[in-house]
Formats: C-alpha cells, sequence, structure tokens
C-alpha cells in the first residue's frame, strides 16, 4: 500500500473510531486521546489528521455524503422518470446512512446549533452541501418532467433541503430498517412528481413565483 494510502486508511479508522465512540460515550464525554487509544494511532498522528472533534464531524459527513453520491451514480445512469429518480437518490442515502441511524440523531443534535461548524448551512460544510447539491442538479437535468423554468433552476436546492427534512424524519423513525421512511418517499415522490409538471400551465406559475421568493429569504 503507498503511503497515500496509508494516510487515508488512517484517517478512515480514526472516523470511524470516533463515531463509535461518540454513540457510545457522547460527543462531550470522548476525548481526541480516547479516539487515538480506541484507534490504535497516536495521538499526535490524530491531530495530524484532524485538528479537532469538529474536523471530524465534518469528515464523517462528507464521507457520508460521497458514498451517497457514489451509490446514486446507478441510479442517474439508468434515467427513468423525476419519481423514479428521486426515490432512487433519497433510497441510496438511507442505504448509507442506515449504519450510523442510532448516532445521526446526536449528529442532527450538534449541527442544530446556530453557527455550529458542523452545520450543512455552515461555510465548513461547502463541499459536502456542493456534492449534494450537483447529485440533484443532475437529477434536475436529466428529468424528462417539463416544468416552469425558473422552478428548474431552483429545484436542485428544493430537493436538498427536502433530502435534509427526510433525513430529520428518518432519525426519530422507530420502525425495523426505517421502513415509513422509504414508503413515504415511495407514495410522496409520484405526488411531488405531479406538482412540478403542474408548475409549466400559466395558472400556477404565480403560486411558484411565490414559493420562489419564499426560497431567497431562506438563503
Amino acid at each position: 500500500m503507498t503511503e497515500q494510502g496509508r494516510g487515508e486508511q488512517t484517517r478512515r479508522q480514526i472516523v470511524e473510531t470516533a463515531i463509535r465512540l461518540f454513540g457510545e460515550l457522547g460527543y462531550e464525554k470522548t476525548t481526541m486521546r480516547a479516539i487515538a487509544s480506541a484507534a490504535g494511532v497516536s495521538v499526535g498522528n490524530t491531530y495530524y489528521h484532524f485538528a479537532s472533534k469538529e474536523a471530524l464531524l465534518r469528515e464523517f459527513y462528507l464521507q457520508l455524503v460521497r458514498e451517497h453520491a457514489a451509490a446514486a451514480e446507478a441510479v442517474l445512469d439508468a434515467g427513468g422518470g423525476f419519481a423514479e429518480q428521486l426515490i432512487g437518490v433519497l433510497d441510496a442515502g438511507l442505504t448509507v446512512w442506515g449504519p450510523y441511524h442510532e448516532f445521526a440523531g446526536r449528529f442532527i443534535g450538534l449541527a442544530a446549533v446556530p453557527r455550529s461548524p458542523v452545520s450543512p448551512f455552515g461555510e465548513e460544510s461547502a463541499e459536502s452541501r456542493e456534492i449534494s447539491l450537483d447529485l440533484f442538479t443532475r437529477l434536475v437535468a436529466n428529468t424528462p418532467t417539463k416544468m416552469d423554468d425558473g422552478l428548474r433552476s431552483e429545484l436542485p436546492e428544493l430537493l436538498w433541503l427536502l433530502q435534509l427534512g427526510v433525513v430529520v424524519y428518518w432519525v426519530h423513525d422507530e420502525t425495523p430498517g426505517q421502513t415509513r421512511t422509504r414508503k413515504i418517499i415511495a407514495k410522496g415522490a409520484p405526488y411531488l412528481e405531479n406538482i412540478v409538471g403542474l408548475s409549466r400551465l400559466k395558472l400556477f406559475r404565480p403560486v411558484i413565483t411565490q414559493g420562489l421568493g419564499i426560497l431567497k429569504l431562506i438563503r
């Protein structure tokens, strides 16, 4: 294995150990020294890769986003209707996040704190956010569903926000394998496709314009 490969392996080992300890001991009680010891890595080497626990969380989130994007490639390559692709993309995310369901609630709690360094809206999460937005940009670009041009330009960000909402619901879903969340996605995506399709009709344009105006205020 090359030195770069060993470095990546060490980084992943540190991150996976940290997430396990965060889940077992709690974020506040887990120290960098404890993470290093459990990962079998020196404290100095741990700080070499990650300057803080916040940096570890950002890396964890980035890894999941990258894995989600990779898993969704097959969905986008296969094509299909808007609802079909959206279901596939969101379902791929649930599959990637699945092993971390117990910890996800704690992560979201940390991310929800104002000015949190792991907030999905913060500067520190820019790379993760751009990867996700690119995923939904490709979905919208490839869909055969006709829609209002203004909505088309804003839809990737709306779908990203939708995904964040799905994750919050998924965290609270206690059904086996979080099947309720998957059922909601399966039933909700065709409904959303109908709304998107209606946006091109003149009758609905004022509503769409008003909605996009609200989105601009959220930014």
